[in-house]
């Protein structure tokens, strides 16, 4: 048997609409979605309008050259 809760979860679409509630959700989810963009736009690493190319990240680690060099063998002495 179903519980009195159970029965009575209809009644939550008498308090909430739910095609306003869609359009609600959306319509934040809409705002969200701009504001993340201009928030990204406005950075200097993530602006994609004002480099047609992929700039390297402002704090990047640094490069280290390292020189290898071969040991110089010994002349050899003849006797």
């Amino acid at each position: 048997m179903a519980s009195s809760a159970q029965a009575n979860m209809y009644q939550i679409w008498k308090i909430f609409d739910p095609r306003r509630g869609l359009i609600a959700l959306f319509g934040f989810l809409g705002v969200l979605a701009v504001l993340i963009h201009l928030i990204l736009l406005s950075t200097a690493n993530f602006n994609w309008l004002a480099t047609a190319y992929a700039k390297p990240p402002v704090s990047r680690p640094a490069v280290v050259a390292v020189k290898v060099v071969a040991p110089v063998a010994a002349p050899a002495v003849k006797k």
